[in-house]
């Protein structure tokens, strides 16, 4: 893994729309072997959603972001999971969105969003039966750490922020 953070150029792929983006403005906080932790503002601005920061975990194939309004409140933890791709040289990560999302409110409430995208998506062969089942089971992994009340796992890398 690259030590010096600059050197790292992040995409953000979606299958739906069917997208590729440099986040060229993220700043990367941190990286390692396991995770990459950035700090963002919205690339399109929406009436809640200021800025935030997000956590790639590499490994698990899982993004945990948390959400913040312009005034710094908390709007909720939001989970993509994501297909994780180097180039060779470990200087470009594509983090391919896999559709299935999972939010966690303050008040513990929890959503799991956007099943029939990745339905869709089945249908319309944008996914390979390959990357639909690594979705199912990314996603059914994080909500079991998260009924099993270890989800703070997740956020140990936001905790100085």
């Amino acid at each position: 893994m690259c030590s010096v953070t600059n050197t790292i150029s992040i995409y953000r792929k979606r299958l739906i729309p069917n997208e590729c983006i440099l986040l060229k403005d993220d700043i990367i906080l941190e990286a390692n072997d396991d995770y990459i932790l950035t700090k963002w503002n919205t690339i399109k601005p929406k009436k809640d959603l200021h800025h935030g920061f997000s956590c790639c975990y590499l490994k698990e194939g899982i993004k945990v972001s948390k959400f913040y309004r312009e005034d710094n409140s908390l709007i909720y933890w939001y989970c993509d999971v994501v297909n994780c791709e180097w180039n060779e040289n470990k200087t470009v990560l594509t983090t391919t969105d896999l559709l299935i999302d999972i939010l966690i409110y303050p008040n513990g409430q929890l959503k799991v969003l956007d099943l029939d995208e990745l339905a869709d998506a089945a249908d319309k062969g944008l996914i390979s039966n390959t990357l639909l089942k690594a979705s199912l089971r990314k996603a059914d992994a994080l909500l079991q750490e998260i009924y099993a009340g270890n989800f703070e796992k997740y956020t140990l890398p936001f905790k100085d922020l």
